[in-house]
């Protein structure tokens, strides 16, 4: 009851910023600056410090048995496998737990398109339409509206478990979280003070990028940045081509890897092994696919994809916490041979925001994304767009697709020292809040976080105390997976 009183509550509290959003033309960017500083009255800054246990808090190995009903059975024991790694590995998986601790956490009630699960890990590098290499959050899965201050609170707290991980002492702990919120809060600070087109166009280019950090980093530091630079720069369909797929009787095949690569060539010949479409010729369900994603795409961008042939498809286990949800490759070919095309087409289901916050307006989970994405990236993938497909129970699955590499980049976490951590930490703090600027009011938002680090010191105060929670939950699950409460595959 009283979650649903706090959902009833936000639901009013949305409706009415949307209508004030809807009259802001009217104000001045200081009147909502000023707008922002008085709503620390009634929310002070000093509130984000604090998590409470919530009284009936959920199971939090209850809410991922919840999530595993939806998910292709077979892969869930590998889902808990990657995710028993370490503490750190099953907060990435854990998005739902912490939105439903949010969820009784204050806020000062402004809304913006979250990502819902804004931890490091989900920041990286990718190419933009004019081939740059740009830094941006590459992963929205869980984006709907919902607070602002949840990713920041899930960022945070994120460095904060990352840090233990890779044994930074408390102090440079202390540092890398403090530099997440401060690049936030500094960011907002900056597009607060732009005009609405140089606040939209802003971006993180990764040369500029580099450029900024050499001088902070030691040579072998910056030789291992040039190194991860130039490995996102080489990883394109070319090279997806390259190492998933081989030549059968002069025809292009993905390579079968059970249970992370699984070929439709494969699955067909077993009945009811496809979880998707079972015994069905795979060159139609090439065309299925391609024919309902194309209908999304804009008139110039179809008519690119549409010259491309699909060749081959099959199943990619993918991420940590996305694991057992349904995902898919498909292999085309354009003008020749060298011309070639890989599709990534992964399930979109709800996200872990909306029961807290409110249902996505949008018909099928797979526009949510592609929207949500549009609106808080920059500069993204042309190729996006969102298709639906039938399941062997009939029933109808929501699918978004993009490029399977588009000039991707990651960040080796394990190898990170106090300094990268730090600098890394900064950069997506800063790229958070411009996803945030873009989509909701950013005048407000600097108002409230004003102009000292007293923000910063609260969440650092939180991000302390939610990992404590988060380590308190690791262990829980790791006992659900040795008494069998939960499936391994060693069950």
């Amino acid at each position: 009851m009283a979650n649903q009183s706090i959902m009833e509550s936000r639901t009013a509290i949305s409706l009415m910023l949307k209508e004030a959003l809807n009259q802001s033309d009217v104000r001045s960017k200081e009147e909502r600056v000023a707008h922002g500083a008085s709503l620390r009255g009634d929310v002070p800054l000093s509130v984000h410090a604090t998590w409470t246990v919530p009284e009936n808090r959920p199971d939090p190995v209850e809410l991922l048995r919840e999530q595993n009903q939806t998910r292709v059975q077979k892969l869930v024991p590998l889902r808990h496998e990657r995710m028993s790694a370490s503490a750190f590995t099953f907060y990435r998986g854990a998005a739902l737990i912490m939105a439903s601790d949010l969820s009784h956490t204050p806020t000062s009630g402004i809304e913006v398109q979250a990502c819902g699960d804004a931890h490091i890990s989900n920041f990286g590098l990718f190419s933009s339409p004019e081939r740059r290499t740009v830094f941006d959050i590459n992963d929205f899965d869980e984006t709907s509206r919902g607070p602002w201050e949840w990713d920041v609170k899930r960022l945070a707290t994120s460095v904060e478990i990352c840090g233990r991980d890779i044994e930074l002492s408390k102090k440079e702990r202390k540092r890398a979280v403090l530099a997440s919120v401060r690049g936030y809060r500094e960011g907002m600070a900056k597009f607060a003070s732009m005009g609405h087109l140089d606040m939209w166009y802003a971006h993180s280019d990764i040369d500029e990028l580099a450029q900024h950090l050499s001088g902070k980093l030691s040579k072998r530091q910056q030789k291992v940045a040039k190194k991860v630079l130039a490995k996102a720069k080489n990883k394109n369909s070319a090279r997806a081509v390259q190492k998933l797929t081989e030549v059968v009787d002069g025809q292009l095949r993905i390579i079968s890897d059970p249970p992370l690569i699984v070929p439709f060539r494969d699955l067909a010949q077993t009945a009811g092994a496809g979880d998707l479409v079972s015994r069905v010729d795979m060159e139609q369900l090439v065309r299925l696919v391609l024919a309902n994603y194309c209908k999304t795409l804009p008139d110039s961008i179809r008519h690119v994809v549409e010259q491309y042939r699909g060749v081959d498809i099959a199943h990619k286990v993918v991420g940590v916490g996305s694991v057992g949800t349904r995902a898919l490759i498909v292999v085309m070919e354009g003008a020749d041979k060298g011309d070639p095309l890989v599709l990534q087409i992964k399930e979109a289901q709800e996200s872990v925001l909306e029961r807290f916050c409110g249902k996505s307006p949008f018909e099928q989970h797979g526009e949510r994304v592609v929207k949500g994405q549009q609106a808080l990236q920059t500069s993204g993938d042309l190729l996006l767009g969102w298709c639906r497909l039938p399941g062997q129970d009939g029933t109808f699955k929501d699918y978004y697709v993009r490029q399977l590499w588009n000039g991707k980049g990651s960040f080796d976490l394990a190898a990170f020292d106090a300094t990268r951590l730090e600098k890394l930490a900064t950069a997506c703090g800063w790229a958070l809040a411009h996803a945030h600027a873009r989509t909701g009011d950013r005048f407000t938002i600097a108002g409230y976080l004003g102009d000292d680090d007293a923000f910063d010191r609260a969440i650092l105060k939180f991000a302390r105390a939610y990992a404590k929670q988060n380590e308190t939950d690791y262990q829980r699950f790791l006992q659900a997976l040795e008494s069998g409460e939960l499936p391994t595959n060693a069950s």
